[in-house]
């Protein structure tokens, strides 16, 4: 008796689980065009790193304007300690 209603409430799951959208088997590109939109957004931000990397090796340890203000002994915040606030 148990086994027989557990049978009618399996059966009754099965009927209302049931797809009702046609055949979702047949020619299905989701899966394999996300894993590709995915890939190619991973290699562009690997190139990206890659590229911002090489350029920031390329910049120079000090600048001029920087190396000048060190010589002269001003700092750029000293030099605009004098200038008037903008009051617009």
């Amino acid at each position: 008796m148990i086994i027989a209603l557990a049978d009618a409430r399996l059966a009754r799951v099965a009927e209302v689980a049931t797809n009702n959208f046609g055949d979702t088997r047949q020619g299905s590109l989701a899966g394999p065009v996300g894993l590709v939109i995915i890939l190619l957004l991973a290699l562009g931000t690997y190139l990206l790193i890659r590229n911002m990397n090489a350029r920031l090796r390329r910049l120079p340890e000090r600048f001029p304007s920087q190396v000048d203000g060190a010589e002269a002994g001003g700092t750029q915040a000293g030099a605009e300690a004098g200038r008037e606030p903008d009051r617009s």
